[in-house]
């Protein structure tokens, strides 16, 4: 039975979506990272929120799982490469806090434009300053999003609602987006050399790492104000603390900090900052949709193969992925042959997709091609880190769809270039599911996909077929099915023998020799 375990605290509504799918869960919120190192290997799930540090060695005694879930945006706690490199999807909830996360941030921002915190305290202690926290209107002044995504956009609305003005920095960003948003799409100094307000919705990169640096406070107005809902270490903290010191920083509101949980940081008697414990996500709301959305999405996951919001995998509906399964596996098989049969180092792997083909989502194809390629020289490659796999050795990867009627239904041609030329192989599936082979090297030739097969190209002369029969024969080899293709009468041929043992290296040496054999391989086709 499928098997998920729950590591940190998350709503029990994501136990009754799992018990409704019928996978087995256990709910361990606060386990311990040497328990979980323990029992993961017993699992094909694991559901986290940020508590659960998922770290490279956790994945490698996961030797069942197949996804990490993250009930909430951020993944920060997930060895995203360690996932990839073993073949587990990481999944992650972008739209189920990102209302509540952007409320957060109007909050602060409001908060810190009428200094509400400090008034509160003040007054509590009797003191009734008015003159002391004389506020700051928002209408009219700029806002400034570091990040214009699902969080920013929201932000935007809402600050739009609040007659602000809105630019954006987003290198994702469109230029139609940003007009369907009303938000002028900046560069990132003129974002900070106008903005009044700068709030950092983007997640924490090597890129986008101190973007609020030293030098990029410098650039600010004085008198500005920063809101951090998104991530620490967006904002260099030591140089937002002097800038604050200097007044050059009116104030600034953060949620999040490097070192999480923060008891102690450089910000927290800064003049004008404003402190709360990464509260962007909590709301009762928000916990009740990441923790149902997270686990819908490795139920749907798990037991149809629907891949949705993945960091490290193409998404694919449930509607899609019945569709795709058995182009997957052909896609896989037509990537094995090619890989037992070459030799030669790879330069490039293009695949074509003609007739329905050409209507569905190629990057799947693609990652289980380079599976089948990349396995007979490499152990550890699989449909997750395939893609990553060849791009380290040097690889390059192209997808063509031909939008063209095409002699079969649907069809799937992969070509390699390799150090001594290129080769190929076309693929079809018999009514709808089963795969097929119609095409090798530019010969046509019809066979399936058998357990193990020969595959010799040959030279079309008579008696090629006996003397191969002998050989065989002698050796105790059953012959189950014989396919053959050629060019021309007395040209160029190609044969796939499916026989019903296994070949060995004598019986190879001994087929090599016939005069008619130009080369020779023994293949093992197995589904993926």
């Amino acid at each position: 039975m499928t098997k998920v375990l729950i590591s940190d605290k998350l709503s029990k509504s994501a136990v009754d979506v799992f018990k409704k799918n019928k996978i087995e869960t256990s709910y361990q919120p606060g386990i311990s990272k040497d328990e979980i190192l323990k029992i993961i290997h017993d699992y094909d799930g694991l559901a986290i929120r940020s508590a659960t540090k998922v770290t490279s060695d956790i994945l490698e005694h996961a030797k069942n799982l197949k996804v990490v879930g993250r009930a909430g945006i951020g993944t920060d706690n997930i060895d995203k490469l360690a996932a990839t490199k073993n073949g587990i999807i990481v999944m992650n909830t972008p739209f189920g806090n990102a209302v509540t996360t952007a409320e957060h941030a109007i909050a602060l921002m409001m908060s810190l434009v009428r200094m509400i915190p400090q008034a509160d305290h003040s007054t509590r202690q009797g003191k009734w300053e008015k003159s002391k926290f004389n506020g700051t209107e928002i209408t009219g002044k700029y806002l400034g999003l570091i990040g214009c995504g699902n969080i920013g956009s929201i932000v935007a609305n809402r600050a739009l609602g609040l007659k602000m003005k809105v630019m954006a920095f987003d290198p994702f960003l469109t230029q139609e987006k940003a007009s369907e948003l009303s938000v002028e799409k900046v560069d990132l100094d003129t974002l900070l050399k106008n903005a009044d307000i700068i709030s950092l919705h983007t997640p924490l990169t090597e890129e986008t790492k101190n973007i609020i640096s030293s030098d990029a406070l410098n650039k600010m107005k004085k008198g500005a104000r920063i809101i951090n809902c998104a991530r620490g270490g967006l904002v260099d903290e030591v140089a937002c603390r002097a800038a604050l010191e200097t007044g050059h920083l009116a104030g600034a509101a953060f949620d999040v900090f490097v070192e999480e949980p923060a008891k102690e940081n450089i910000l927290f008697d800064a003049p004008n900052f404003i402190a709360t414990p990464h509260l962007g996500a909590a709301t009762l709301e928000a916990q009740e949709n990441v923790a149902i959305q997270i686990a819908e999405q490795m139920s749907d996951y798990l037991n149809t193969g629907a891949v949705v919001n993945a960091l490290n995998y193409p998404n694919v509906t449930s509607k899609e992925a019945p569709i795709l399964k058995p182009y997957v596996s052909l896609a896989y098989l037509m990537g094995s042959f090619l890989g037992q049969v070459t030799q030669e180092g790879i330069l490039s792997i293009k695949l074509e997709l003609e007739g329905k083909a050409s209507n569905i989502k190629d990057l799947p194809l693609m990652a289980s091609a380079l599976v089948g390629i990349l396995e007979p020289s490499s152990v550890s490659v699989n449909n997750i880190n395939s893609s990553s796999v060849a791009s380290s050795r040097g690889i390059s990867l192209s997808t063509i769809k031909h939008e063209r009627r095409c002699d079969y239904e649907t069809l799937l041609k992969i070509t390699i270039k390799h150090e001594k030329g290129e080769r190929t192989i076309s693929g079809t599936l018999i009514a709808g599911n089963k795969p097929r082979i119609i095409n090798i090297q530019g010969i046509p030739i019809e066979s399936d996909f058998p357990k193990s097969a020969l595959y010799l190209r040959n030279y079309d002369k008579p008696g090629f077929i006996g003397d191969l029969g002998n050989v065989l024969g002698r050796q105790n080899i059953n012959i189950a099915s014989f396919h053959l293709g050629r060019r021309s009468i007395g040209g160029e041929a190609i044969a796939l023998v499916e026989v019903d043992e296994d070949i060995n290296e004598k019986i190879i040496h001994e087929i090599r020799a016939l005069p008619q054999v130009a080369r020779v391989n023994p293949i093992n086709f197995e589904q993926n």
